[in-house]
């Protein structure tokens, strides 16, 4: 189960939030839905821009019910470095991140971006149904900001998580969400798993290089986070949307 599918299946309407927006592959199909509202952040200019672009190519202007963030989200406001490895001139856009600078590959060159952060809690928004978030290794600090938009709002999440980017990771991300009331889950071989059955030695192995693609099999990185007051009726709707 991909993470569009996820949110599709628990759609309710409310906010719907793209962290790590990139280049619209979630935040376009998300604000079809019917009744959405979706805020997408993406703090990296050249994805910003193609995300505009592509919101306008899809629906003929940037729509009312689309807010767009240039900045990154964090566990404080400030302004954090954002690192973008370069491979053979290619930018690795994916990659971007500002939890690491990549200065140990030597496989790569970088680019380095001032960007603003904010904290989720500083925008005080409310009845949010859907969180997605992608954030290259920063994940927990986003989180941390979130604490109380997370327990006054209980939205579903798809995350990823991934040792590559941040070791200890899938033990330390679950872990603050499970303080605030939140089941983790992952999908594999047509099911959906608790999070307790996930093994990251044989489960998600692979290079921390921009340069070196191999990775285990299965290599599992999307995990879905359910408020534990309602967690199995959502499980049984992914279920039942396989």
């Amino acid at each position: 189960m991909d993470e569009l599918t996820f949110h599709e299946a628990l759609y309710r309407p409310g906010l719907l939030l793209d962290i790590g927006a990139h280049d619209g592959l979630l935040t376009i199909p998300l604000a079809g839905l019917p009744g959405s509202q979706v805020l997408a952040f993406e703090p990296l200019p050249s994805a910003m821009a193609r995300l505009h672009a592509a919101l306008i190519a899809a629906f003929g202007a940037v729509p009312a019910h689309v807010t767009l963030h240039a900045q990154a989200l964090g566990a404080s406001a400030g302004e954090a470095v954002l690192t973008l490895p370069v491979l053979d001139g290619v930018p690795q856009e994916q990659w971007a991140s500002i939890s690491k600078d990549y200065a140990e590959h030597r496989s790569v060159t970088t680019q380095a971006h001032r960007v603003p952060v904010i904290t989720l809690d500083s925008l005080d928004l409310h009845n949010i149904t859907g969180i997605k978030l992608d954030a290259e290794g920063a994940e927990q600090e986003v989180l941390e900001g979130a604490r109380a938009t997370l327990t006054r709002s209980r939205p579903v999440l798809s995350i990823e998580i991934e040792e590559r980017h941040r070791p200890g990771s899938t033990r330390d991300v679950p872990a603050l969400l499970a303080g605030l009331g939140y089941a983790g889950f992952f999908w594999h071989a047509g099911a959906l798993h608790p999070l307790a059955d996930f093994d990251a030695a044989t489960m998600q192995v692979a290079s921390p290089d921009p340069a070196i693609f191999a990775a285990s099999e299965p290599y599992i990185f999307s995990f879905f986070f359910l408020p534990e007051e309602s967690a199995q009726g959502f499980a049984n709707r992914l279920q039942r949307a396989r």
